[in-house]
């Protein structure tokens, strides 16, 4: 099978380079082998929230200029300030369109979200019952904090959250408690309630008596005025609407976290990203692998004598029918995903071998304190490559491979808050590149004599 571009990986930066390739209207296929880290994100949008060295970033667009010069190879930098910005509005918007609204604050300040543990982090983007809190926190107002605990459910402790959430200075003077209530849905169950992951309870929020009911339950325990903290327990496509729902109903400011994976902020992402994918006419081979390619000389006159390109992918499901593309964008994502391999020795990419940034001596992958408050160094390793992300393959730069998202080196995407940015950034930034190649290309053509035809 031919197409123009083949996108291997199906996490956020690869159905970011999906969708912008069939928007450049490219035949594209992506190739996933299962469920992404979205499953276990919060559903928001972390731009840049740390510097490398740890200097916390209040405002990433004021001092972008400065952070692509002091950090060079930084995945930021190779894309550049424009299309970083450029990238996230496109996908801010087409989200939005698809109806799940992302918004951020109007001065361009990250804001403050409440985590699962009842901590705050900083985020770029957020889903619309996701609270934003000021970055400088003594500018919030609330007054009240009711954290629900759904009797039964195991993935969510509201005491926990309360009991972290009174440690902030910022809230000494806030009201912050806790409340457990049930879901009336879990009596007809014939299993124990206990055994409920967030997706089964929204399978029983799609009920509207079961809405109804739990609206009944929230305003006996809150009023307008207060923040009501609620486990992400509304369904992925529906979930927003069940919400509008309980808000219509009970009039309350929600702030939904997400709980022990699945987490249905993320699962909303990634299932309206599927179906736009699908929707624009792209191929989705969804629980296949690609299994290794075959690399060949690059002698045409666009680049120099001895480079590479990719010739075809083989994949573990179509053995004997190999995969082509003028173009291949490669986001099979980091050690989570297994798109990164460590092995006693040595760090690998596993899918073609290509070239990582990795340092040569073990002992300094890691920082032997799990919680320091320095970043493990091992999170900023990864697949090497130039300012167009075209990976190297023994030195030898591959022209129609590009890389994008977490198999990329040169930053850290945990301590630097900054993960789903360079993955929406570079995913976008690789459509760019190869789009770019396919004009010269097309320009380098010699033109047909069409008297003799």
């Amino acid at each position: 099978m031919k197409f123009d571009s083949i996108i291997i990986g199906g996490g956020i930066a690869g159905y970011t380079a999906g969708l912008r390739s069939l928007e450049a209207g490219l035949k594209t296929a992506i190739i996933s082998n299962g469920q992404s880290a979205l499953h276990f994100s919060s559903g928001s949008i972390d731009l840049l929230s740390h510097t490398p060295t740890g200097k916390v970033i209040r405002n990433p667009g004021t001092i972008f200029n400065q952070f692509t010069d002091e950090f060079p190879d930084h995945p930021y930098s190779k894309v550049g300030k424009d299309t970083v910005f450029e990238s996230l509005e496109w996908y801010k918007n087409l989200l939005t369109t698809a109806g799940i609204p992302l918004t951020q604050q109007d001065n361009g300040d990250n804001h403050l979200r409440i985590t699962p543990l009842g901590t705050l982090k900083s985020t770029w983007l957020s889903q619309p019952y996701v609270q934003q809190l000021p970055i400088r926190l003594a500018e919030h107002a609330i007054t009240r904090i009711v954290v629900v605990q759904i009797n039964d459910f195991r993935d969510f402790n509201a005491k926990m959250v309360t009991d972290n959430l009174l440690q902030i200075p910022e809230f000494k003077d806030v009201e912050i408690t806790h409340t457990n209530i049930s879901i009336d849905g879990f009596s007809g169950l014939k299993r124990n309630a206990c055994e409920l992951r967030s997706i089964d309870i929204a399978r029983i929020l799609s009920n509207e008596n079961e809405v109804e009911a739990l609206a009944t339950k929230l305003n006996a325990i809150a009023t307008p005025d207060d923040l009501v903290i609620l486990p992400a327990i509304t369904g992925d496509g529906m979930g927003l609407s069940v919400l509008n729902k309980l808000h219509a109903l009970t009039n309350l400011t929600f702030h939904e976290v997400p709980t022990m994976p699945p987490s249905m902020l993320g699962i909303r992402l990634e299932e309206t990203m599927i179906d736009l994918f699908i929707k624009a006419g792209g191929m989705l081979l969804k629980g296949d692998q690609v299994t290794h390619g075959d690399m060949i000389e690059d002698y045409s006159s666009n680049h120099n004598n001895g480079e590479l390109i990719l010739k075809r992918i083989y994949t573990r499901n179509l053995e004997s029918m190999p995969l082509t593309a003028d173009n291949y964008i490669f986001a099979s994502g980091s050690f989570f995903n297994k798109g990164l391999i460590a092995h006693h020795d040595k760090l690998q990419e596993p899918v073609f071998n290509l070239d990582m940034n990795s340092i040569q001596a073990r002992n300094t992958w890691y920082n032997p304190q799990f919680f320091a408050a320095n970043s493990q160094p091992f999170l900023s390793l990864g697949i090497k490559t130039n300012h167009k992300f075209n990976p190297m393959l023994a030195g030898k730069v591959v022209n129609n491979l590009f890389c994008a998202g977490s198999n990329l080196g040169g930053y850290d995407p945990i301590a630097e808050g900054c993960g789903s940015g360079v993955a929406i950034s570079t995913g976008y930034h690789a459509v760019n590149q190869l789009l770019q190649q396919r004009m010269v290309n097309a320009n380098s053509q010699p033109a047909t004599n069409h008297r003799f035809a």
